[in-house]
């Protein structure tokens, strides 16, 4: 909740939880059931509430990179940020990867693989297990292939976009695997040589 400690090891002035960073956070975890009630109304068959939930669950991503943005360059980083930011980006991603899972337009062995690699390197962090590795650029494309492979299933394409959406899905699983084993190796090595 507190900045930077000044160099005298004092602490210097206190970030307030309720600031712009922490309030898109809130929103983002609000825009969960939002999503959730878009998605299943008529069964999820109905092509303009599938677009209201895309458009939901577009804005909410979208205030996944603008509030780590405005943390990081307006110095609002705070505890309550730190557990919540990971908790709010998993919830919207578990819910839009079950949601597809559970009407058939997402195999579910995709979405246990990914939410097992997503919740566990999450909870690395959180507790703090070894040593906490900064996201690497692999990483971040993860979670773009993610976006924006679950975002061309939660529209209601045609048929012939099927096989780019299913490549985009496959790309992120590959990245999702990859990045994690690659944390985990340098989390280890992190530990084993004292950093």
């Amino acid at each position: 909740m507190t900045s930077p400690t000044t160099e005298d090891g004092r602490s210097g002035t206190e970030v307030p939880v309720l600031n712009i960073a922490n309030v898109l956070t809130v929103v983002r975890i609000v825009l969960v059931p939002v999503f959730l009630v878009l998605f299943f109304v008529a069964d999820a068959q109905d092509a303009w509430w599938r677009v209201g939930a895309f458009l939901v669950f577009l804005v909410a991503m979208g205030t996944d990179y603008v509030d780590g943005y405005l943390a990081r360059r307006l110095g609002l980083v705070t505890d309550f940020g730190k557990i919540a930011d990971p908790i709010a980006d998993k919830a919207l991603m578990a819910a839009a990867m079950i949601s597809l899972s559970l009407v058939g337009e997402l195999f579910w062995w995709v979405t246990i693989v990914i939410l097992v690699r997503e919740v566990g390197i999450t909870l690395w962090r959180l507790f703090g297990v070894d040593h906490v590795v900064a996201a690497s650029r692999g990483g971040k494309l993860k979670t773009v292939t993610q976006t924006v492979g679950l975002g061309m299933l939660i529209l209601p394409l045609p048929r012939w976009v099927w096989p780019i959406e299913w490549a985009v899905i496959g790309v992120a699983l590959v990245l999702t695997v990859y990045t994690g084993i690659d944390y985990l190796v340098k989390a280890r090595q992190a530990a084993r040589s004292g950093l």
